[in-house]
C-alpha cells in the first residue's frame, strides 16, 4: 500500500522540488512568504545582500526591504542594474553609427551572407 507520503515524495521527485504533505493539502518547500530572507542586489550598498521580501506578485518578490541599510525596491533577482557610463557610451555609439551612411546597409548585407 502506497502511503500518502510516499505518493508526494514520488511527485516531488518528478518535479525536482521537494513538498510535504499537511492536513491533505502539499505544499511546497520553496513557496517564498512575505519576510522570508533572498539575496538581491542592493543598489545603495553596491553589493550583494540579505533582503527581506515586503511584496509578492504570483509567487514572486516584487518588493524587497536591505537588511543591511534598509533601503527598500524593487527585487532585482540579483543583477547589478547598468552603470551610467556605460549607458551613455551605448548610447553615443548607437548615434555615431547611425551617422555612418552605409553602417545599416553593410549589416543587413552581413547578415544575410550568414542565413
Amino acid at each position: 500500500m502506497v502511503t500518502a507520503w510516499a505518493a508526494v515524495n514520488e511527485k516531488a521527485i518528478e518535479c525536482g522540488t521537494p513538498s510535504m504533505l499537511v492536513s491533505g493539502w502539499e505544499i511546497s518547500m520553496f513557496q517564498l512568504r512575505l519576510g522570508d530572507d533572498v539575496d538581491d542586489y542592493c543598489i545603495k550598498c553596491k553589493r550583494l545582500t540579505n533582503h527581506s521580501i515586503l511584496s509578492l506578485v504570483e509567487g514572486e518578490p516584487a518588493k524587497v526591504r536591505c537588511r543591511t541599510c534598509y533601503n527598500e525596491g524593487p527585487y532585482r533577482k540579483g543583477e547589478a542594474p547598468p552603470s551610467k557610463r556605460d549607458l551613455k557610451k551605448a548610447e553615443l555609439f548607437n548615434t555615431v553609427l547611425s551617422g555612418i551612411p552605409g553602417a545599416a546597409e553593410e549589416e543587413q548585407k552581413g547578415s544575410a551572407k550568414k542565413k
